[in-house]
């Protein structure tokens, strides 16, 4: 028998559609707030089974609350996705045809490029070619600003990849229509847009995930193959240290109270 839904499964699920997608630390607060507003039973180690039920009963509606990770820190986001479809046609009610052509373009340039990045000078090139109906450049830009504010792209100093809310909603899409290209995370096995790739095997790893699988080694291999792995690690200790600091802070205002 299916747990029962409660206001304060409601609440948290109006919070999370309002922002589509939340870091794991907020969620967290959001669980506590929720079940102590509501006076229900708190556990904080009992987020994700808080959520099954809230997916339980999501089911019927073709929507769930998903676990995933962004590719930018390393930390855990849930995400409201869509299950309806596994298409770009889900998008289909909110944008135009070219706004959805242009969206595929960058979606290939992203998918296709060494570092899981394309440059808005790329993506424009592309706006007066598209088939559907040709755009101007500063329409262009507009479109992506709004890809960026609906969180399908993720924008850093004029370059875009995809967001972790649409590699979330649309892992399953890109895995299957770009074959070969595409890779899951040989860590985490999710999908892997920004990544390092093995030159010998061939085998993929986010970003985040090399820095804490190679933290410890002073020549690190392939976790595959074992051959030398030739990339830069990225640093991790920096972020593992700011995240400890906050949650000692954190610690010290709570026990304040």
């Amino acid at each position: 028998m299916a747990a029962q839904m409660t206001d304060s499964h409601r609440r948290f699920l109006q919070v999370l559609m309002s922002h589509g997608i939340m870091e794991g630390s907020e969620a967290r607060k959001l669980h506590r707030h929720c079940c102590e507003i509501h006076k229900v039973y708190y556990a904080h180690d009992k987020l994700d089974d808080f959520i099954n039920t809230i997916n339980i009963h999501l089911q019927p509606l073709f929507m769930q609350i998903r676990k995933g990770m962004s590719e930018d820190d390393g930390r855990v986001r849930y995400a409201l996705v869509n299950l309806a479809e596994t298409e770009i046609t889900k998008m289909a009610s909110d944008y135009t045809e070219n706004e959805l052509e242009l969206f595929r373009k960058t979606m290939d340039l992203i998918i296709l490029s060494e570092n899981g990045f394309a440059s808005s000078t790329e993506i424009l090139n592309f706006a007066d070619q598209l088939k559907t109906k040709k755009m101007k450049k500063k329409e262009a830009e507009q479109v992506l600003k709004l890809f960026v504010e609906d969180k399908w792209l993720s924008e850093r100093n004029g370059e875009y990849t995809l967001h972790t809310r649409c590699i979330m909603e649309m892992e399953q899409y890109i895995l299957s229509n770009y074959q070969g290209v595409a890779r899951k995370c040989n860590i985490c096995h999710s999908l892997a847009i920004q990544s390092q790739v093995c030159e010998t095997c061939g085998i993929g790893m986010h970003l985040p995930c090399v820095g804490k699988y190679f933290k410890a080694q002073t020549e690190p291999h392939c976790p595959h193959c074992n051959d030398f792995w030739p990339h830069e690690i990225p640093e991790v200790s920096r972020m593992d240290s700011q995240l400890s600091s906050k949650r000692e802070r954190g610690k010290e205002l709570h026990s304040q109270h």
